[in-house]
């Protein structure tokens, strides 16, 4: 596996660690209080993408923050496949 399926790899490991910790937060799995900044991770993994969704109506705010780091995962995919027809060095 090359370094850069291993980094899209990793996102997508970050992305679903960032899911379990929003739930974890938001219903109280395992006996953790419920806390209102449980889904800070996911707005990092999905900078810039989380601050044009304020556009949106309050109901999908919160799914659209939680798939936003979805598009930096593709993007990230494309890169390397892009890389990897040129003959980069990374894919």
């Amino acid at each position: 596996m090359t370094l850069c399926r291993l980094l899209v790899a990793a996102m997508v490991v970050l992305w679903a660690f960032a899911l379990f910790v929003l739930a974890v937060g938001t219903f109280g799995w395992f006996g953790q209080e419920r806390d209102p900044l449980s889904g800070i991770f996911l707005i990092v993994l999905g900078q810039p993408w989380v601050m044009a969704i304020d556009g949106l109506s309050a109901p999908l705010r919160p799914w659209a923050a939680a798939l936003a780091p979805l598009i930096n995962i593709a993007l990230a995919a494309a890169i390397c496949r892009a890389l990897g027809r040129r003959g980069g060095s990374l894919c």
